[in-house]
């Protein structure tokens, strides 16, 4: 049903913009004003649950544009939720595309890797600018070790202790990631993320690190990304009884997509198949960029 769903939206500054990402048919960078007319639409279909990512015009060594209480997915948030109350807003909190370096925190400047001590205190206070603006639920994308537990006593601290939080708990260095790049504008200006995300072969560590985010306080687990890691998400279910979330990622969209542009599968059928392996795997929730189109052939039905 639309209630599985949550769909991924891209606002950057300016007005009138709606730019198609070429990697990525069908999913655009948005301005706030046409972020709100596709919130309309999305209402329109059931489907009110978005996960947002922002794309700022300023982006330097820390991501400070984030940090404050005006930046543009602050202001995006109060947006929707004074049009659309009723739509529940997921923030993705990391810092890939407010980096001029497009990693996931502060660098160290000796190892020239994030620094995933001072990263968490900056992304405390990232988290208190989304939950002071309204945000509905926060989900930390970078892999930091202790993220869970610092976001959760910085909100509780503050007054928002029933904000919940859905962890990237478990996240590979994946391959499948390059499209998100394209629309996020996140791409490492060097090196790769794989000192912070998980080695797309251990099995176990992919386990223990959802474990472990749960003892930290986590209220939704995810694996990420979700087509090629089914026995994880089985396994993960196996050992957690907390709600489980998938994330259908660029890569794995963008496959289908292209290969349904090219005639060589029947692209809503194979569409719907994965959407059903993701749930019989033991997924509560989707993250996909399938969702719209997804939620439009349940209203056919």
């Amino acid at each position: 049903t639309p209630d599985d769903f949550i769909y991924p939206l891209f606002v950057r500054e300016g007005k009138n913009i709606k730019t198609e990402v070429s990697s990525m048919p069908g999913v655009f960078q948005m301005s706030i004003d046409e972020i709100l007319k596709e919130c309309e639409y999305l209402v329109s279909i059931n489907l009110k649950a978005i996960i947002l990512f922002a794309i700022p015009d300023v982006k330097d060594s820390v991501g400070s544009e984030c940090l404050c209480g005006e930046s543009i997915i602050a202001r995006t948030i109060k947006a929707i939720k004074a049009k659309f109350p009723q739509m529940f807003i997921v923030t993705d909190l990391c810092f890939c595309e407010y980096t001029d370096h497009g990693h996931c925190g502060i660098l160290d400047p000796k190892t020239g890797s994030v620094d995933n001590d001072k990263t968490l205190e900056i992304s405390a206070q990232q988290a208190l600018v989304h939950a002071r603006a309204g945000a509905d639920m926060i989900a930390p994308s970078g892999m930091m070790d202790g993220i869970i537990t610092t976001l959760r006593n910085a909100l509780d601290e503050n007054g928002f202790r029933n904000l919940p939080i859905m962890a990237y708990s478990t996240k590979f260095a994946s391959g499948y990631y390059g499209p998100f790049r394209d629309v996020a504008e996140s791409t490492p200006s060097f090196g790769d993320r794989r000192t912070y995300q998980m080695n797309p072969a251990n099995r176990l560590e992919a386990i223990e690190e959802s474990l472990e985010d749960e003892k930290e306080g986590a209220d939704i687990l995810m694996v990420k990304p979700a087509l090629a890691f089914l026995d994880i998400v089985r396994d993960i279910r196996n050992a957690s009884n907390l709600p489980l979330c998938v994330y259908n990622v660029s890569g794995e969209y963008a496959m289908l997509k292209y290969a349904g542009i090219a005639g060589l599968i029947d692209y809503e059928r194979v569409m719907m198949e994965t959407m059903i392996a993701f749930k019989r795997a033991g997924a509560n929730i989707i993250i996909s960029y399938h969702a719209k189109e997804v939620c439009e052939l349940l209203r056919k039905q």
